[in-house]
């Protein structure tokens, strides 16, 4: 079992975690958090516009980009609040880096809980937050390389 380590009121479960949510991010440092409960996790249906990427709809996790100077796990859980209201998030693992959607990007994957429902918070960007089962996750997913590895996370 990993130790808890404890920063800020944040909980993490390990030093690898903690020194992941640790790196300060550039704008185009992206980071997400798949939210599971019972099997399924929390996606929001994001409708992007040709002046944020490109015209297109696809199911995300809650996350975004850091600001100039922001470390990744305070973007994370700012980002995760903006988009859902979760305030109680609890970061449990770190799963990988990959490319980002956008050409340029990099994107930090973790694992996290909470008890708290979603809330549609920012309508002008997203249609809804529901929970879905990992089988039966939408095709257009942002990043299928990230559903991928959650995926394994889950089946461990």
């Amino acid at each position: 079992m990993a130790a808890i380590i404890c920063l800020n009121g944040n909980f993490f479960m390990d030093k690898r975690v903690l020194e992941q949510m640790s790196i300060v991010g550039t704008k185009t440092t992206c980071s997400g958090v798949a939210i599971i409960r019972d099997g399924s996790m929390l996606i929001g249906l994001r409708n992007y516009t040709v002046d944020k990427w490109k015209e297109i709809s696809l199911w995300t996790v809650p996350g975004g980009r850091c600001d100039e100077g922001e470390t990744i796990g305070r973007a994370l859980r700012r980002e995760t609040t903006e988009e859902t209201g979760i305030e109680r998030l609890k970061i449990t693992d770190f799963i990988g880096k990959m490319p980002g959607a956008k050409p340029g990007d990099e994107f930090y994957l973790f694992v996290g809980s909470t008890d708290e429902d979603p809330r549609l918070m920012e309508p002008e960007k997203f249609s809804e937050w529901k929970w879905c089962a990992l089988n039966e996750i939408p095709k257009n997913f942002i990043n299928p390389t990230a559903l991928d590895l959650i995926k394994r996370y889950a089946k461990t």
